[in-house]
């Protein structure tokens, strides 16, 4: 069977058909690290890491870059409040990045550049387009002359003259035409800044991908992938850079995620709902929230509230139960045969329906439903009185099998952070003082944490609310 993705370029869906056969060079553009990401970063980052899982799943070898914007506007205005420089702010957040996204199941890129790492690429990059006509300089800043690309808009399916509307030059800008961007900025006053041709200065925004993409993928690509709010105009400015350099499409199908709403409002710090992976995975379990985020078609909005993320974690719940009980049927199952045919033929459809579902462009929120199906096709088995060892380790492989491409895990988590260990001992050794007064309230302050408590004549024994 075929993958086929909706292609935003085309606005259908096409057929997957890589540039070489079994590779995929696929780029995403990462975050700007001047700041924890949020949770609308961490939708792109679960769901083409999952594209990248799925990719790999059926067999494709994946060279998967994703950028790291470690200079801009944000992280200067960052630098100057905090009384810190540009560096040591990128530097922190791109490891907080690491520790968040890896949280929620994510695998690093194969290369995670740097805008500050590529900047004799980005200046060589530049000089190329002003060379062939395609940018010019002005007093020590770099334009791109939008009018010089014909295929202008084509990503974004708008016209030249639909986004004349509305375009203005700003004061201090010192373009030629209101549509024209920066490629090069010259340097402010105390600001971070690289020798170039034009001067002190550093890059526009848009030209950093153009470059890295060039430098480690190549003229053309096969996946270039974002949030919605890229495709005007950041990835409509790299088409319009890389085509004109290298005379090549940029790249052959282009995928982007939906929004987030929060409360079923735009997320915004005006709003006050500005809401931080940093925070969420210190009180959610990440397995949770990545499975709600892939409850959703990757290309529909879709709405976080503390509501829904709890119903979700009842339906995550119900997967884990339903695993976990197969484990314990394995103890006790045989290894009887009859009608092992038929359930393994049960078994092995609803892996067919999974990869369907995939294959339809990524579509996880059905490839959930396939797990839902499993487990109530597993319950249904586990009511026999004797069950067979190779049917219910069918229906593990095929949890585990379907998880790991979905990058969640329905194991039980057994590992506690050395904060509740230390609770944990701290109440063992409040009872063996008979101070039940503060063992009630160690376990009060636990169970604030979804840290549930049993205690046994074997010791005390733990696991997470529901």
């Amino acid at each position: 069977m075929t993958i086929n993705i909706y292609n935003t370029l085309t606005r259908k869906k096409e057929e997957f058909v890589p540039l070489e056969p079994g590779k995929v060079k696929m780029y995403v553009c990462g975050p700007t690290v001047y700041n924890y990401i949020h949770i609308g970063n961490a939708r792109p980052a679960i769901v083409y890491d999952t594209v990248r899982k799925y990719l790999e799943y059926s067999g494709y070898d994946v060279n998967f870059v994703s950028n790291f914007t470690d200079v801009d506007d944000k992280l200067i205005k960052a630098a100057n409040e905090l009384g810190e420089d540009v560096p040591t702010i990128a530097d922190r957040f791109i490891q907080a990045y690491f520790e968040d996204v890896s949280a929620l199941g994510c695998k690093k890129a194969d290369l995670h550049p740097r805008v500050t790492e590529n900047m004799d690429d980005i200046i060589a990059f530049i000089a190329t387009l002003i060379e062939k006509g395609y940018a010019y300089e002005a007093a020590g800043d770099v334009y791109y002359s939008t009018r010089s690309f014909e295929g202008y808009g084509k990503l974004s399916h708008q016209s030249i003259d639909e986004l004349k509307t509305g375009a203005r030059i700003r004061v201090g800008e010192k373009k030629r035409d209101a549509l024209d961007f920066a490629l090069w900025k010259a340097a402010k006053d105390q600001e971070i800044s690289w020798d170039s041709p034009w001067g002190e200065g550093r890059p526009g925004w848009h030209i950093e991908c153009s470059a890295m993409v060039k430098k480690y993928l190549g003229d053309t690509i096969d996946i270039h992938a974002g949030g919605q709010d890229l495709t005007f105009p950041h990835h409509e400015n790299e088409i319009a850079q890389s085509e004109a350099l290298t005379g090549k499409p940029f790249a052959k199908y282009w995928m982007h995620n939906g929004y987030i709403n929060i409360d079923n409002e735009k997320m915004s710090k005006s709003l006050g709902n500005f809401v931080l992976v940093h925070d969420i995975v210190k009180e959610q379990d990440p397995d949770v929230l990545r499975f709600f985020m892939l409850s959703v078609h990757y290309r529909h909005p879709i709405n976080y509230s503390m509501d829904l993320l709890e119903s979700t974690k009842s339906a995550f719940n119900r997967l884990k139960t339903s695993y976990a009980n197969l484990h314990h049927r394995l103890e006790s199952s045989t290894n009887i045969t009859e009608d092992n045919a038929d359930w393994l033929e049960k078994i092995e459809e609803q892996r067919a329906t999974f990869i369907s579902e995939m294959n339809d462009d990524f579509n996880t929120a059905n490839a959930i439903s396939v797990l839902f199906e499993l487990a109530k096709q597993a319950n249904y088995y586990m009511e026999n009185d004797h069950t067979s060892e190779e049917v219910i380790k069918a229906f593990i492989g095929l949890f585990q099998e379907i998880t790991s491409v979905l990058g969640f895990s329905l194991e039980e988590k057994h590992t506690l952070d050395e904060e509740v260990e230390a609770l944990i001992e701290k109440r063992n050794e409040a009872r063996r003082n008979r101070d039940f007064a503060l063992s009630d309230q160690i376990r009060d302050q636990l169970k604030n944490m979804n840290i549930v408590l049993e205690d046994t004549p074997q010791g005390t024994r733990w696991k997470r609310g529901e």
